[in-house]
C-alpha cells in the first residue's frame, strides 16, 4: 500500500539521469545520460510518466518483477539490483544497478525533487514514547511564530490545513521526499516529522540535513525487529550525527538520554524533567541546560542564563509536561522565540488518540455533541503500548473512583514485552480488562495468556481486578459494566488513533473512539440516570 497517495509535487523541473546518477553514485550509459527525469517512486502501482522506478527486494517478492508494468505506466528509468535486473529481462528504458539500491532512495529522491528539505525548518523527533505528541506540539508553536506548517508522523500528514492519514510513522525515502516538495509548493515554511528507529535502518530519512532534532526517551519496544535495547538505541542514535541534524536537544529521562548527550555528535542541549536526580554519565556529572521545575501551581522552565518560562501543558501527566519542555527547548533552538515558542506549545488543541477523551450525548439527545451525562464515567483513549507507556497513562489519571484499563498487546511483535504490559497495567489499575489488540496472524488467545501472565505476577494484594474478555468491543463493554459511575474512569490502551484491527491478515474497521462512544450511550441507557429500572442509587457492575 503507498504511504500518502496522491501527494506529489505538481511542477519538477526534469533532471538529466545523468545528474542524478552524479548525485546518487549510480553509472549510467551515455546513450542514457539525457533521459529526463520528473518523479521516482518505488510502488509500481504509483508510477507516473516520467518517473524513476525503484525496483527494490522484499520480503515476499522483488520489485523488479513489476517492472514492465511500471514502463507501461511512464517510467523512463530503473534502478534495481544484479538479481533484479535479472528479473526485470529486457525493457525499453536504461536500466541502473546497484549492490543495495534502497541505499541510493534517499539521494535519488531528494535530487530528483530539488532537496525540498532545504527550503524548510526541519524538526526531527525520535524515541519510545512521545514522538507523536511532541511532533503536534512542535507543530503548533511553530505556527505561533508565523510559520506555515507541515507534519509527518503516526496519525497523519499535513500539508497547511490539508491532512492525510498516514500508514506509518515515517514514509520511504520516495515518498517523504515528494511531501516536502509538496510542502515547498504550497508555502509551508517549517515542518516537525517524527522519525521512528525502523525509518533510520531503512534510510527513509537519507537526504535530509534536520535543522533540530529531539530525543524523548527510550524504553522496550520493538525487538522483534532489533536485536536487543542496545540495537535499538544505535538507530536511534544515528540521527545525532552531522550527517543527519545541525543541532540536538536531548531529554535525561533514562540511561539512553545520558548516553546519547555524552555521545551526540552535533552541538547538543538537555532537558531534565522534573523530580528527575542530577544525572551521571562514566561519572561526568552532566549539566542539564533546560529543567522542568514545577513552583506550587506553576511549572516553569528554567534555561541557560537564568531564564524562566512559564510552561503551560494542554495535556494530563508528567510525561507531557516533558514532551511540552522537550518541544520548547528544540524550537528555541531552531531560532524561535522562546516566548512565542512557549505560548504555541500551550495552544495546541490535542493529539487525535493521545489521553484523548471520549464523550457521547446523553440517551435522550442523540444528536448533542458532547454532553456525557453527568453520572457516566470518565473515557479516555490513549496510544500507549509500552510497559513503560502504560505505567506513565495510569499515573496521569486521577480518578475519584475507580481506574479501569482495556489493554492488550500486538500480534507480529515484540513478544517480550507481553507480560510487563500485563504488570505494568495490573499494578496501576483497579480493573484490567484484558482483550485484544491486533492479533494480526498471530492466536489472540495466546497472546491474551501472556498479558495475563504477567498481569498475575503482581502480588495479590496490591493487584488490580483482572478479566481476560475476547473481542474488543466485547472487552470495552465489560469494563464500562464495571464502573459505577462519574467518579471512575475507563481508559482504552494500545490502539490510539487508529481506525482498523488486523486479525489474520484482515483490517477490519475499528476505532476505540468511535466504539467507546457507542458503548457509552448503551451504558447510558441502561445504567444512567433516569434509564429504566434506575433508582438513583449506584451499584456495582
Amino acid at each position: 500500500m503507498p504511504d500518502r497517495p496522491g501527494l506529489r509535487p505538481r511542477h519538477v523541473a526534469p533532471l538529466p539521469l545523468a545528474a542524478l546518477a552524479t548525485e546518487a553514485s549510480l553509472s549510467v550509459d551515455a546513450a542514457a545520460r539525457d533521459v529526463p527525469v520528473t518523479g521516482v517512486t518505488h510502488d509500481s502501482r504509483q508510477v507516473r510518466p516520467g518517473d524513476l522506478y525503484l525496483a527494490l527486494p522484499g520480503a515476499v517478492t522483488h520489485g523488479a518483477r513489476f517492472a514492465a508494468d511500471a514502463v507501461r505506466s511512464g517510467a523512463v528509468a530503473v534502478v534495481t539490483d544484479p538479481d533484479g535486473a535479472r528479473l526485470a529481462g529486457e525493457l525499453p528504458v536504461p536500466v541502473l544497478t546497484a549492490d543495495d539500491p534502497r541505499a541510493h532512495m534517499g539521494a535519488v529522491a531528494a535530487a530528483v525533487y530539488g532537496h525540498p528539505d532545504r527550503d524548510l525548518m526541519m524538526l526531527a523527533v525520535t524515541g519510545t514514547n512521545g514522538k507523536t505528541t511532541t511532533s503536534y506540539l512542535l507543530e503548533s508553536g511553530l505556527r505561533a511564530a508565523g510559520h506555515t506548517t507541515g507534519l509527518i508522523g503516526t496519525v497523519e500528514t499535513r500539508v497547511g490545513d490539508e491532512r492525510v492519514a498516514s500508514i506509518r510513522t515515517t514514509p520511504e525515502a520516495t515518498d517523504v521526499h515528494a511531501l516536502l516538495a509538496v510542502m515547498r509548493e504550497r508555502g509551508v515554511t517549517a515542518c516537525a516529522m517524527e522519525v521512528s528507529s525502523h525509518a533510520m535502518v531503512f534510510g527513509r530519512v537519507d537526504g535530509i540535513v534536520f535543522d533540530v532534532a529531539g530525543f524523548t526517551n527510550l524504553t522496550q519496544d520493538h525487538l522483534d525487529f532489533h536485536t536487543d535495547l542496545d540495537d535499538y538505541f544505535a538507530a536511534k542514535a544515528r540521527l545525532f550525527t552531522p550527517a543527519r541534524t545541525r543541532r540536538a536537544a536531548v531529554v535525561l529521562a533514562d540511561e539512553y538520554g545520558r548516553r546519547l548527550a555524552a555521545g551526540a555528535g552535533v552541538p547538543t542541549v538537555t532537558v531534565l524533567p522534573a523530580g528527575a536526580d542530577h544525572p551521571a554519565t562514566a561519572g561526568a556529572e552532566l549539566r542539564a541546560d533546560w529543567r522542568v521545575e514545577h513552583l506550587g501551581h506553576t511549572t516553569v522552565l528554567a534555561g541557560p542564563d537564568g531564564e524562566k518560562l512559564e510552561l503551560r501543558v494542554p495535556l494530563p501527566g508528567e510525561f507531557n509536561v516533558t514532551n511540552a519542555a522537550l518541544a520548547v527547548t528544540m524550537l528555541v533552538q531552531a531560532g524561535v522565540d522562546a516566548g512565542d515558542a512557549a505560548r504555541g506549545v500551550a495552544d495546541c488543541a490535542g493529539v487525535p488518540g493521545r489521553m484523548e477523551r471520549v464523550v457521547a450525548p446523553a440517551p435522550d439527545k442523540p444528536g448533542a455533541p458532547g454532553t456525557t451525562p453527568t453520572d457516566a464515567p470518565n473515557a479516555v483513549v490513549d496510544f500507549a503500548h509500552t510497559p513503560d507507556a502504560i505505567q506513565n497513562v495510569l499515573r496521569a489519571l486521577h480518578p475519584a473512583g475507580r481506574l479501569i484499563v482495556v489493554v492488550g498487546a500486538g500480534g507480529d511483535r515484540d513478544r517480550e514485552k507481553r507480560p510487563h504490559m500485563g504488570q505494568a497495567a495490573a499494578a496501576g489499575a483497579d480493573v484490567v480488562v484484558v482483550t485484544d489488540d491486533n492479533p494480526r496472524s498471530e492466536d489472540p488467545a495466546a497472546i491474551r495468556a501472556a498479558v495475563v501472565r504477567g498481569a498475575q505476577a503482581v502480588p495479590a494484594a496490591e493487584r488490580a481486578e483482572v478479566l481476560e474478555v475476547a473481542g474488543r468491543r466485547e472487552a470495552i463493554r465489560a469494563a464500562l459494566r464495571a464502573a459505577t459511575g462519574a467518579g471512575d474512569t475507563v481508559v482504552v490502551l494500545g490502539k490510539g488513533h487508529e481506525q482498523g484491527q488486523e486479525i489474520a491478515g484482515v483490517v477490519q474497521p475499528f476505532d476505540d473512539r468511535e466504539v467507546l462512544r457507542e458503548e457509552l450511550r448503551r451504558w447510558s441507557a441502561e445504567f444512567g440516570a433516569g434509564a429504566p429500572g434506575d433508582s438513583g442509587q449506584g451499584e456495582n457492575r
